[in-house]
């Protein structure tokens, strides 16, 4: 398509130099040099300045590689929600030039044992609340060395921790005692190239066990580049206050809120636990805040939470929706309430995340993932692997400098995530307008056929979505007899007054009737990943 979309580009550059992005630990190393005095990261009343990020990571680094002789590549699992002693633990793993193997705390045991053994984990560090997990399969993992998180740690205010589970205590070491005897190690700083691996990203795993994405220093350098120049005309350097809700072991988060805001010296208010969704409001309230990233669920979870339209946005510039569609009709009432729309973008763990995003320059949303990112062409094929016509929908397949090396030991699934010229192959089917704006239809497993028509549940959602009364729903598809397939709808409602019959007559009037949902379910709540997104596959189980 000749790269269509650059039209839109304005003052943001078609390419970027990849490789004169350096590494990782330049970027921490330049931002610390630019910023050092300014508060970096904010969790639980206390700041962290650029400077004492340097520090303490420094401090981390060299206990690692002089205390546990860990070597360059070693993989290390980072096991935590979004506090202060997260950015100096991974600051830490990768100025010593080792993998952060990214784990989510909640995780079962069973998820993370396969993890960290297809990882080949000998260190974890883990907040206390976690170890039970842990505790339950750490007989059948090679993990030798436990250092443990707490609640507290880092913002001396002698809060009630978690205990670590009392079968580890005597195993674990807490962080901060790395800490202290790092500080009195030497540390050598080992060379580390765009070539080096920098993190582990497992993926969801929704169809069978989760894969890791070798993620390279090249590639979270190039995308977090491609993200500021993206930004570049809608930030001040120096002056940005970033919410991260999202958790920091998920690849938007990791990238966007924590690497990309940590270059352009912004102050990043870390929100442990989101769920708390009153605490969270009470804390937007001390900031005047100029950047928010979330998911379509978090969005919606906040304009539902008293307070929170009160708040002071006279400040916020960027608002950007990842990890799962986001609604037109939620863009809309956000921009109600906020007075900036939901910026969408799209990417993957395997893409270090951002393949495209909407300009920022848009004053609404427009149901679209938006345009490809600089040096970033994004292909649309059949099964055959051809190039499909202009509008017509297809399995959206990428090339760029921020594409994942491949998956962690698995070359069968590399054999068949990449095109024979280099292609990845997202498992998205898109389509693509004459202005070079792309949309998501659906995901290829979620899509739903009746009578030999193509469904696609984000379609139904997003009608729904717009009928007052609703708060969320879910499609999926069940089996039918006579159509092959039906669609079937999962509905939360904020107010009790909305019926089967209300939701059914409005998809009539905006769906054609094979799309109308011939059962709806109402719920209290809908199944969500960590992240916030809808677990469709639960409620097809189910």
């Amino acid at each position: 398509m000749d790269r269509i979309w650059q039209k839109h580009y304005g003052t943001i550059p078609a390419e970027v130099d990849a490789t004169a992005q350096g590494t990782i630990v330049d970027l921490l190393e330049n931002a610390v040099a630019e910023f050092g005095d300014k508060a970096a990261f904010h969790a639980l009343y206390t700041n962290l300045r650029y400077s004492e990020i340097d520090r303490l990571s420094r401090d981390f680094a060299a206990y690692l590689q002089t205390k546990l002789s860990l070597a360059k590549g070693a993989r290390v699992a980072l096991m935590m929600p979004n506090l202060l002693s997260f950015p100096v633990v991974s600051f830490g793993i990768i100025r010593a030039g080792l993998v952060q193997v990214n784990v989510n705390p909640l995780y079962s045991p069973r998820e993370l044992a396969h993890q960290l053994n297809d990882a080949g984990c000998d260190t974890i560090v883990i907040f206390s609340m976690a170890t039970a997990t842990l505790e339950a399969i750490i007989d059948q993992t090679g993990i030798k060395t436990i250092i443990s998180v707490g609640l507290d740690d880092l913002n001396g205010l002698q809060m009630a921790n978690p205990p670590v589970v009392e079968s580890l205590r005597a195993r674990a070491v807490p962080l901060l005692r790395c800490l202290l005897e790092g500080k009195q190690m030497p540390f050598n700083k080992p060379v580390v190239t765009q070539d080096d691996l920098i993190f582990l990203q497992y993926t969801g795993g929704t169809t069978g066990l989760s894969k890791g994405a070798m993620l390279t220093h090249g590639n979270l350098a190039s995308n977090v580049a491609m993200f500021v120049e993206w930004t570049k005309d809608h930030v001040v350097r120096g002056e940005e206050v970033v919410v991260t809700a999202l958790p920091l072991y998920h690849i938007f988060a990791l990238m966007v809120n924590f690497l990309s805001y940590f270059k352009i010296g912004a102050t990043n208010v870390l929100i442990p636990n989101p769920r708390d969704m009153e605490a969270f409001v009470k804390e937007w309230s001390k900031w005047r805040v100029t950047a928010f990233t979330g998911v379509n669920t978090l969005f919606v979870g906040l304009m539902h939470t008293p307070g929170f339209a009160s708040q002071d946005f006279s400040k916020l510039r960027v608002c950007m929706g990842g990890g799962a569609p986001v609604q037109n009709a939620v863009s809309a009432r956000w921009k109600s309430i906020t007075g900036q729309h939901i910026t969408e973008g799209y990417g993957l763990s395997e893409t270090s995340p951002i393949l495209t995003a909407n300009p920022l320059s848009l004053t609404e949303a427009i149901g679209s993932i938006g345009i490809p990112f600089p040096s970033t062409d994004i292909s649309i094929r059949d099964d055959d692997g051809k190039e499909v016509a202009m509008g017509e929908a297809g399995e959206l397949c990428a090339k760029g400098p921020q594409v994942m090396r491949g998956y962690w030991q698995n070359d069968t699934a590399n054999a068949e995530c990449f095109t024979p010229d280099g292609y990845f192959k997202t498992g998205d089917i898109a389509t693509v307008d004459a202005e070079g704006y792309f949309r998501i239809v659906d995901r290829k497993k979620d899509m739903i056929l009746v009578s030999g028509f193509n469904v696609f549940p984000n379609e139904i959602e997003d009608v729904i979505a717009h009928l007052d009364g609703v708060m969320e729903s879910a499609c999926v598809g069940v089996p039918d007899d006579k159509t092959g397939e039906a669609v079937k709808v999962f509905v939360v409602r904020s107010k009790d007054s909305v019926t089967e019959d209300d939701i059914i007559a409005h998809c009539r009037k905006e769906l054609a009737a094979y799309k109308v949902p011939r059962q709806i379910v109402f719920k209290a709540e809908l199944p969500k990943s960590t992240v916030g997104k809808i677990l469709r596959r639960e409620l097809r189980d189910a």
